[in-house]
């Protein structure tokens, strides 16, 4: 979904969109699964990165200015923890635990109208 909002600034707001958000690539050069007796399943992701690209305009009392965006996160780390349950008499469902997320670098690139 789009992002669109304001923030206010010194002396005024900035209103802000982004649009056209889509992710253009994933790398999980070191992921893991394994089981956990009695609890459910682990899910560990090493070093992974992602990254976006988007359409963003910006407008504030004194300029406006829009154009496209790259974001680039990496060294993101993910550990997931999913719940099934044990017993035969339910629909066979997962839910998650918990999870912890981090991330190291992000690098945003944007580029305005010319």
């Amino acid at each position: 979904p789009d992002l669109t909002g304001h923030e206010k600034f010194g002396l005024g707001n900035v209103k802000y969109n982004i649009s056209r958000i889509y992710v253009t690539a994933v790398e999980l050069p070191s992921a893991s699964i394994s089981l956990r007796p009695g609890s459910g399943i682990k899910l560990v992701i090493g070093n992974a990165s992602l990254t976006i690209d988007m359409s963003w305009n910006i407008r504030t009392w004194m300029f406006k200015d829009s154009g496209r965006g790259t974001v680039h996160i990496s060294k993101v780390f993910v550990t997931a923890i999913f719940s099934t349950p044990l017993d035969n008499s339910s629909p066979t469902s997962i839910s998650l635990t918990s999870c912890r997320t981090t991330s190291g670098d992000v690098d945003i690139k944007l580029n305005g109208k010319t």
